[in-house]
């Protein structure tokens, strides 16, 4: 009789394997995927509970703030909410003139409506860099020419700022006493503070040769951004004109609210108040300058001949309109953005 085997015969010249069996290249993959889209789920959640978590810490404010607005003309606030939109508009037209590839319009519009939540979330300026940094990344600039570009609108809108409130002073000479934004005494550790930062700066790039390389290799890209930038006359207006018009636009929302509440001060001098205060504040970390922005508010409103109470009420209202009310739906943005992968 033939004795029939189970199973076929090994090929010839094959030998098993010995030793544990190895993964699949799959399930490593597919391991690796759950672990991504773990951590994307929780980034889509994060801005709700951080958005919850700054409301609580600041709920009597908002309070004040929404109990105030039963108490102003509706006209003027709805106007400052348009000048408010508008805003998002001018500082994508920024980041847009910054670069010198076509960035798509609507998930550009859509990351400066998400950047300025999270902004408000994180210390100043760190939430809007680092997702215009990861929207241009998507988009597929290197890190080297992002990082640039991230420079060269920061750069383009301190200029802006602070070129508008110059000539905004020149203009109107009498418009603000710079001393009323300081406390007494307060201007000689301000500059020694500044004059440590530098003076540690230029130690460290000093002592630290690869420190040193990076930033001569930062600046030369940087330099090289901007000199192509500036090569296309559209690219150039979208920079600078947006960076215009993002501090104007938000001087004009604060002009806004406070003729909606009758504040006894032209509208100028309002202006100029807003860009003094918010150059004074531009180097306190805190989320948004949440706290910060609001004290020198007003200060710099009573210095230009408000009266106290009344200004309080502009600035709460102010802040309640650019910052409070597009939070949530800025926040709900930004989560959808990460889901989708535009971020």
């Amino acid at each position: 009789m033939i004795e029939v085997k189970d199973g076929p015969a090994p090929l010839p010249g094959r030998q098993r394997a010995s030793g544990p069996p190895q993964p699949a290249v799959g399930s490593r993959r597919r391991s690796s995927g759950a672990v991504t889209g773990t951590i994307r789920r929780i980034l889509c959640v994060l801005p709700l509970l951080l958005v919850t978590v700054v409301a609580v810490r600041h709920r009597s404010v908002l309070a004040e703030g929404f109990a105030q607005l039963a108490t102003a003309r509706w006209p003027w606030l709805l106007a400052a909410a348009g000048a408010t939109c508008l805003t998002w508009v001018a500082a994508a037209c920024t980041r847009q003139g910054a670069v010198l590839e076509r960035l798509p319009r609507r998930r550009l519009l859509a990351t400066q409506f998400a950047a300025g939540a999270a902004n408000h979330l994180l210390p100043t300026g760190l939430g809007a860099s680092a997702v215009n940094l990861r929207f241009m990344t998507v988009c597929g600039l290197p890190p080297a020419r992002s990082s640039a570009a991230l420079a060269l609108y920061l750069l383009a809108e301190s200029v802006g700022r602070v070129g508008l409130l110059a000539a905004l002073l020149v203009a109107f000479p009498g418009a603000l006493r710079f001393g009323s934004l300081l406390p007494e005494g307060a201007f000689g550790p301000l500059l020694f503070a500044v004059g440590g930062l530098l003076a540690v700066v230029v130690v460290a790039l000093t002592a630290v040769r690869r420190l040193r390389r990076m930033v001569v290799g930062f600046l030369r890209t940087a330099l090289g951004e901007a000199r192509s930038v500036h090569a296309l006359p559209s690219r150039a207006l979208a920079l600078w004109g947006g960076a215009l018009a993002f501090p104007a636009l938000q001087a004009a929302a604060l002009v806004l609210v406070g003729l909606a509440f009758g504040l006894a001060v032209p509208p100028a001098h309002m202006a100029v108040a807003y860009l003094a205060a918010t150059v004074a504040v531009a180097l306190v970390p805190t989320p948004g300058g949440i706290g910060s922005v609001e004290a020198a508010l007003v200060v710099a409103l009573v210095a230009v001949g408000g009266a106290a109470a009344v200004a309080t009420a502009v600035v709460l209202v102010f802040r309640i309109i650019t910052v409070w009310l597009p939070l949530l739906p800025g926040a709900l943005t930004l989560g959808a953005l990460v889901r989708l992968k535009v971020i």
